[in-house]
């Protein structure tokens, strides 16, 4: 009896350690295709500045995980689809630009690539701008752009290449002060100008001196009044690459040429008050994807 009942003890026992061992190897299982199923976020989205202003570049910066290098990345605000670049290894950014003529208040940034989509909600800040009022003499006609002008000026803004050019903070382009900030709204004899604002700084520089390259790039815009720039005078715009671009209008000379390098600090022209200008200045407009941002936050912050 002693014996029978230490053996119905022994096997008792081995039969709670199979029953408890079939137990966790289910719990195991049963968690495991959970587990297995779970999302890879192969997407890992960063936005600076995290409290944007209007004017300000919105950066979006995108890491990927998993890259799948048939598929670009891009991002999309609204209508607008803006392209990701590599900036480094595995990682890729996007401009968003904002200007005075949006509305301030909460967007949606849709990044696609890897076969994902995230949507992410970005609260844009109102900005209080200048305003000008200007009363024009009745029958004062304003001066018109040519269609050749119009063509080559908006080709260039659109520029998208792929390299980066520039490093680092942005040069001042002219030792001057600035007469006219970014942004600035106008009252054109008593009527608001819906779709005007300055788009770009503009520096009180002497006639004839020095405008220089604020970041590297490569000049894709040479314009002459001689040529039918009727507006922006004698011109120099600069691609930084990626998207971004810089234009420098009514110069009285020009120190490059189309297709060549420059690095930042190089001269590229002198200040003059050629085409739509009532005195010698010098205007810098920056462009992203198109659109005229300030470019004070990138005389002040580096953009990598």
């Amino acid at each position: 009896m002693i014996i029978e009942n230490s053996a119905n003890s022994s096997n008792k026992k081995l039969l709670d350690f199979n029953v408890k061992a079939i137990n966790v190897l289910k719990g195991i299982f049963a968690v495991l295709p959970l587990t297995l199923a779970l999302p890879v976020d192969a997407l890992q989205v960063k936005i600076i500045p995290t409290n944007p202003k209007l004017g300000d570049t919105i950066s979006v910066e995108i890491n990927r995980d998993n890259p799948d290098n048939s598929t670009n990345l891009t991002v999309a605000s609204g209508n607008n689809t803006y392209p990701a670049f590599e900036i480094a290894p595995n990682q890729y950014r996007a401009f968003v630009p904002t200007t005075p003529l949006e509305k301030a208040g909460t967007r949606t940034l849709r990044v696609t690539g890897d076969g994902q989509v995230q949507n992410l909600a970005v609260n844009v800040l109102n900005r209080k701008f200048p305003v000008q009022r200007i009363t024009l003499p009745p029958g004062k006609a304003g001066v018109d752009a040519t269609e050749y002008e119009l063509k080559r000026v908006a080709a260039f803004k659109a520029l998208r290449t792929p390299e980066k050019y520039w490093n680092g903070v942005f040069l001042k382009p002219n030792a001057g002060r600035m007469s006219t900030t970014y942004g600035v709204r106008r009252y054109y004899n008593g009527t608001f100008a819906k779709d005007y604002y300055h788009r770009g700084l503009d520096y009180a520089g002497a006639a004839g001196s020095s405008v220089i390259a604020p970041a590297s790039g490569r000049v894709a815009l040479v314009g002459r009044v001689s040529q039918g720039f009727r507006v922006h005078g004698n011109v120099v715009g600069i691609d930084h690459g990626q998207g971004v671009t810089s234009i420098f209008m009514h110069l009285s000379r020009i120190n490059v040429k189309e297709g060549d390098f420059v690095k930042a600090g190089q001269l590229i022209g002198a200040v003059g008050s050629t085409g739509a200008s009532t005195g010698p200045h010098l205007h810098w407009g920056l462009y992203v994807n198109g659109q005229s941002v300030d470019p004070t936050p990138w005389r002040t912050k580096v953009v990598n």
